[in-house]
């Protein structure tokens, strides 16, 4: 049985929780904010669930963790959506789906969002969401597109790239694939890449580095504290 301070410090731990999945994902469902408060002291989950570079859910059963499988589509429209309004990170920047009471840590392929193409919102992520003025950008050495605005990181799906490159200039000229993959290999190349989007122009900056998680802040491999 718990005693009455034991269930005042439960609720307090709750209310705690909540308040930390309201800070760091405002959009999440009212039912699992009142689920974090009835059962507190769910414990987390941890590679179940990932997100691969195409912007894709994956459900990772003990087989796929066992043999490093990157698992099974999730498909059903409804809880696509429920995830994508109840995704957040946590204070050490960890992402995950607050599945009721229980917080489910995602791996990341590539980064926290992907973004796809869109004609009518320049770029869309995984989420629903819009990327429309891309603040910053970079390219990885294998060619990745990299977007920032605001809190968000987004990694362009592969693809969609033939089509950013084709609002790509670099020196103000049409981007050239062989001038490209110059600029990518050769870090003292002349030459200011940018990249249209709507009326937006934004630079693109190279990212020498292969580890998006250390150069973007977040963790890639949630594991227990």
């Amino acid at each position: 049985m718990v005693s009455g301070l034991g269930k005042r410090r439960q609720q307090g731990d709750a209310k705690r929780d909540k308040d930390a999945c309201e800070q760091y994902n405002p959009t999440m469902d009212e039912i699992v904010k009142q689920a974090l408060i009835k059962w507190p002291n769910v414990p987390h989950c941890y590679g179940w669930l990932a997100l691969d570079a195409r912007g894709a859910w994956r459900m990772r059963d003990e087989r796929a963790q066992k043999l490093g499988l990157p698992g099974d589509k999730i498909r059903h429209p409804a809880l696509l959506g429920f995830i994508a309004r109840n995704y957040g990170q946590d204070e050490a920047h960890r992402w995950y789906f607050q599945n009721g009471p229980q917080r489910v840590y995602v791996n990341l392929d590539a980064t926290p969002f992907i973004a796809r193409t869109d004609p009518a919102q320049g770029f869309v992520l995984q989420t629903g969401e819009t990327l429309s003025r891309p603040e910053a950008a970079w390219m990885d050495t294998h060619g990745n597109l990299i977007l920032k605005q605001g809190d968000k990181v987004a990694q362009v799906d592969d693809r969609d790239m033939a089509e950013c490159l084709e609002n790509m200039e670099l020196d103000g000229a049409p981007m050239q694939d062989e001038a490209l993959l110059d600029w990518i290999a050769d870090n003292a190349s002349p030459g200011r890449l940018t990249l249209k989007t709507g009326s937006t122009t934004v630079a693109v900056e190279r990212l020498p580095g292969q580890d998006l998680a250390a150069c973007f802040g977040f963790v890639a491999l949630p594991r227990p504290a």
